[in-house]
């Protein structure tokens, strides 16, 4: 290059990605992570400042305004390193490495997360949030960079070391497996129940949630141990602490109780105050836990955030083809300063609702319900919390409940309307295949769980059709029929990135849940696709474990492994717990239920060791070690009858495996499998006497083919009783 700096413009324009496309205009001359800006590192011997974020992350932005958005700042890196941007939601797997590097180093992680790097890739300083300049203990970013440089200049050797120490402590945590086998066998389902009593030792019993003080993120995969532990061992304590966090987490300011859906986490630990943030991850994880949580109570007020979150899933994060969308930011503009500010979208003042719902009654009303107050909770102005009971307001204002539940619903859709109004968080329209995979999933759950009463046929189906819309939306831009591949991330007709294990192994339960709730051939069949791809792409057989990148991807200092739960589920959980269920499907030739038990004996002393880390682990663990719970339909649909008496049930690894009525339209879904014969799920298993028949089996063992749902459910409540693991 002739220029006097190693990179000569940012390259950020060039990218799909809404958070690269906001570092485009820094006077830093950022690269994404491709050959050319590793290859321009090597050939110019310098090193490369690597920063990590996502759209809706606020420190992000802070210090893109404090620091990359700076002349002088930008000067420092664009002669000393080249500057590379990374998007995580895009590229987990570069944020895997340096994100495990840093919490290995500093005991801490977080977004943005900086990392400086040798022109290989391997790490050598890292942190998250830097200041320009030092302030309240932190160092500056301007005197790091300088420090960084000096080091690189004069003590090479002792950088170089470093960087080799931290790289091979990486490969440690994220790629190494035993070297030999610790256990003959799979752990058993006695890891659910550690896995729940260490959730009862870290629970809140006061405010709800996990851990003593705040930050109070969500847990979805602790809540769904909490529930299968309960259900299997019958301990209150267990559902108690489910119920008690998922009434905070309907009732605190998690939730957004004016427009529905959940944001990413609350500062506090009495769920007050959110980071205001919405996930899509998130908004399909933490209503598939109220999904089990309804299942085991019957309470209709987790049915209802269900629906009202799926109603804000479609309003605000759905492309209109059908696909959903990434996140929607925590900052907006305040239309009174006209800067942007976290939560300005959602937070209201006494005056604001006053205004807006004009009978005052109306309106003290809702500042009582939901505790909006002069003082605030939030730099003035509040994010609604359900704080009073409607029958402690009737008492108060002397009026009937049903007047009070009347009067607060018109008060939130005036809100909602007059909140429409107001500037909106921007937000990211990149479609990625995993994060859909898990909304697919939870949408087709909700179908099968939801729907009773008068306009269950229109719930049950609109839910559906979220579903099956998304799956195609996906399926027709992301998915290579031909090549047999995934790729991760679709945005504005540009598709990029090859998938990685969670997009297939997300994507493969979705899929598979599509075809509970439709009876679609051509859903499993695409389960099965994509589940094949795992074990030909992501299974190590000498290592017997499922990596994260495919074995024909892109080579990086080290090959992660996702085995533990954070803000998604574990990858390697999802894709045992999904290869189980599809086993009974495939033919002779596949092994996935083998692949299933290889990994979780692998990897059964650090499931063991720490059940708590690996929820999802654990979960498949227990699917194994109790055995399927096999559900055979022989129908043209499913009769509403039967749904509803599974709905009402609480049965967490139930599969459906729906079938057509006679063997002569088997035949031609075996054509769409490719089999040449039925699997044992639907072999003999024709409908009886013209009428739709239902076949019960657990662990190999079945119930009489039956007519009646009550006398299959009947059978199988006394097969738990008599096989219960614990």
């Amino acid at each position: 290059m002739t220029t006097s700096t190693p990179t000569d413009r940012n390259r950020l324009d060039e990218e799909e990605s809404p958070y690269l496309r906001q570092h485009a205009d820094n006077p830093v001359n950022w690269q994404p992570w491709d050959e050319q800006a590793l290859e321009t590192a090597r050939e110019h011997d310098v090193p490369i400042f690597l920063s990590i974020g996502y759209s809706a992350c606020h420190w992000c932005h802070v210090m893109e305004d404090e620091s990359f958005a700076d002349e002088q700042v930008a000067e420092v890196l664009n002669e000393n390193f080249v500057p590379i941007k990374v998007d995580r939601e895009e590229r987990p797997d570069v944020d895997s490495i340096y994100m495990t590097v840093c919490q290995l180093v500093t005991g801490r992680g977080g977004w943005p997360l900086s990392a400086w790097l040798t022109p290989e890739g391997k790490p050598f300083y890292v942190g998250t949030y830097f200041p320009k300049k030092a302030k309240r203990g932190q160092p500056g970013f301007l005197d790091i960079l300088e420090n960084v440089t000096n080091s690189w200049e004069g003590d090479r050797d002792e950088v170089e070391n470093r960087a080799e120490q931290w790289t091979d402590a990486a490969k440690d945590r994220l790629e190494e497996t035993p070297d030999a086998v610790s256990a003959s066998q799979p752990p058993s389902s006695d890891v659910l129940e550690a896995a729940a009593n260490a959730s009862l030792r870290s629970a809140d019993r006061q405010f709800g949630g996990f851990g003593s003080d705040g930050p109070k993120f969500p847990q979805p995969s602790r809540l769904r141990v909490l529930a299968r532990a309960a259900d299997r061992t019958g301990r209150d304590d267990f559902q108690d602490v489910l119920v008690e966090t998922l009434d905070a987490m309907a009732a605190g300011g998690l939730y957004d109780h004016v427009g529905g859906g959940f944001h990413r986490y609350c500062v506090d630990r009495d769920w007050t105050v959110p980071h205001f943030e919405k996930m899509l991850y998130d908004n399909a994880a933490i209503p598939r836990a109220f999904l089990v949580g309804y299942q085991q109570t019957g309470d209709e007020r987790y049915a209802e955030v269900v629906a009202e979150t799926l109603e804000f899933v479609e309003r605000e994060l759905t492309h209109e083809e059908g696909g959903f969308f990434s996140t929607l930011d925590a900052q907006s503009e305040d239309p009174d300063t006209g800067e942007r500010e976290e939560g300005a979208f959602y937070v209201w003042t006494p005056d604001e609702i006053h205004d807006v719902l004009e009978n005052e009654t109306d309106a003290d009303l809702f500042c009582d319900r939901y505790d909006i107050t002069e003082s605030g909770n939030f730099e003035g102005s509040n994010q609604p919390n359900r704080v009073a009971s409607v029958s402690d307001l009737a008492a108060e204002y002397d009026l009937d409940a049903t007047d009070v539940r009347e009067r607060l619903e018109s008060a939130r859709e005036k809100l909602f309307a007059a909140r429409e109004q107001r500037p909106r968080p921007n937000r990211d329209e990149k479609v990625l295949a995993g994060w859909n995979g898990l909304m697919i999933a939870t949408c087709a759950e909700a179908a099968l769980v939801l729907g009773g009463g008068e306009d269950g046929d229109e719930e049950r189906d609109e839910y559906a059709t979220m579903a099956v819309d998304a799956l195609e939306f996906v399926r027709d831009r992301l998915w290579d029929e031909d090549e047999q591949r995934l790729s991760r991330r679709y945005k504005d007709g540009d598709v990029a990135i090859d998938g990685y294990l969670e997009d297939y192994a997300f994507l493969a339960r979705a899929a598979l849940g599509c075809y509970e709730a439709t009876g679609e051939v051509d859903q499993l069949v695409f389960a099965l696709d994509l589940a094949r791809v795992i074990e030909d792409e992501f299974w190590d057989a000498d290592r017997g474990t499922l990596y994260f990148t495919p074995e024909s991807g892109e080579s990086l200092v080290t090959r992660p492994q996702e085995l533990g739960d954070q803000s998604t589920p574990s990858a390697a959980g999802v894709a045992v717990e999904t290869l189980l269920a599809l086993d009974g499907f495939a033919d002779r030739g596949d092994e996935f239920e083998e692949i299933a038990t290889t990994v979780l004996e692998t990897h059964a002393n650090r499931i063991e060791t720490n059940s708590l880390e690996h929820a999802t682990l654990c979960l498949a663990a227990d699917r194994l070690g109790s055995g399927a719970l096999e559900i055979t339909v022989a129908a043209d649909d499913l009769p509403d009858e039967w749904r509803e008496a599974f709905a009402s049930r609480y049965l967490p690894d139930r599969l459906f495996a729906r079938r057509p009525a006679t063997d002569d339209e088997l035949a031609d879904w075996l054509t769409a499998l490719d089999l040449a014969d039925a699997p044992p799920i639907w072999a003999g298993r024709e409908a009886r006497d013209g009428e739709p028949t239902l076949y019960v089996c657990r662990d190999r063992t079945c119930s009489p083919p039956t007519h009646d749902v009550e006398d299959a459910l009947e059978w199988l409540a006394g097969e738990e009783q008599t096989e219960s693991p614990f």
